[in-house]
């Protein structure tokens, strides 16, 4: 089940979010390369909330267009 975010946030801050997150995971993959990541979980929490605002993003849009 996703959860539903603010619809009141921008979407700018929402991309800048994604951004950040996709620079994180970029250095836990480094990371977890290296053996140096203790917490393997962290990526895929990254991964999952990414996935959760461009959903939020393309379903805004969405209610938009229609």
């Amino acid at each position: 089940m996703i959860k539903k975010t603010n619809k009141n946030v921008d979407s700018n801050k929402i991309y800048a979010e994604i951004a950040d997150l996709k620079k994180n995971l970029l250095n836990f993959k480094f990371q977890k390369s290296t053996g140096q990541l203790e917490k393997t979980s962290e990526i895929k929490k990254s991964r999952k909330k990414i996935a959760q605002l461009k959903t939020s993003i393309n379903q805004t849009n969405g209610n938009k267009n229609a």
